[in-house]
């Protein structure tokens, strides 16, 4: 099966905001089998990465990304969601969401890729709110997607730009998402990994990475993210955390992230 295929077919079907309505977020078989190629692709894609990173040839040595071009959009969405995930999200979760943000929008801005920054920010600070305190036994992204309704309609957001807020949080815990599921779910999706686990942190800027770490410590987000999504594959055992704890090595990728800040 061609690869791009492959891909853009798992995104389609496994983590949109209509899927995660739909099946709570929990996988059938055949989809956990599905999610395993890409998941597999990110291993090696990690490995070398991390290899280059430490032979000292990865592409951010050359790298460079206005710090201008990172700093956050200002509207009423974006004001309604900072304010929204400043008021659940713990301080590791919260430096984690403006990470996500920075580390996205500079991978976008590498890649010439045109992405409202708008919905972008707006997503990366609200994608992990389902994880505080959840109930239930549905999908956190759920819970992250339904608040993120909530913002838009409290703005008056359009129906185009709420459905693709909704999909790029509900999507961006899916492995392998690419540039076919859109600018948002794409560059949301980059970010939450570039932070968590360090996937593509090569391809950044040294300035960049240092200066969201200064301005957005990770004190206390390895325990913090890992003790959530260890009590997120428990509560939801047919979701994507199980499956990226289990193969995904998951509590290893992000204890061993290559930071130094």
């Amino acid at each position: 099966m061609n690869q791009t295929k492959d891909l853009h077919g798992v995104q389609d079907t496994v983590g949109p905001a209509s899927w995660v309505q739909r099946t709570s977020g929990r996988l059938t078989t055949a989809e956990r089998r599905a999610l395993l190629r890409p998941l597999a692709r990110t291993h090696v894609q990690n490995a070398v990465g991390r290899l280059r990173l430490a032979l000292g040839v990865h592409p951010g040595r050359h790298a460079h990304v206005a710090a201008d071009r990172l700093r956050p959009p200002t509207s009423p969405l974006t004001r309604v969601a900072e304010q929204r995930a400043r008021g659940i999200l713990p301080g590791p979760l919260l430096h984690h969401s403006y990470r996500t943000y920075v580390y996205g929008r500079a991978l976008g801005e590498l890649e010439s890729v045109d992405v409202d920054t708008e919905l972008l920010y707006a997503g990366a600070l609200l994608h992990d709110t389902g994880l505080v305190d959840p109930t239930g036994d549905a999908d956190f992204t759920l819970t992250s997607s339904r608040l993120a309704r909530a913002v838009a309609e409290d703005v008056g957001l359009s129906t185009a730009a709420t459905d693709t807020l909704l999909t790029a949080i509900t999507l961006h815990c899916t492995p392998g998402v690419t540039a076919a599921a859109g600018p948002v779910a794409y560059l949301l999706a980059a970010g939450a990994a570039a932070d968590a686990v360090g996937l593509r942190c090569w391809e950044l800027p040294s300035a960049t990475l240092a200066d969201a770490a200064r301005e957005h410590p990770r004190d206390g987000f390895p325990d913090v993210f890992i003790q959530a999504f260890r009590h997120e594959a428990v509560r939801v055992p047919e979701g994507r955390a199980r499956l990226l704890l289990r193969y995904g090595a998951l509590t290893a990728a992000i204890r061993f992230a290559p930071f130094s800040v």
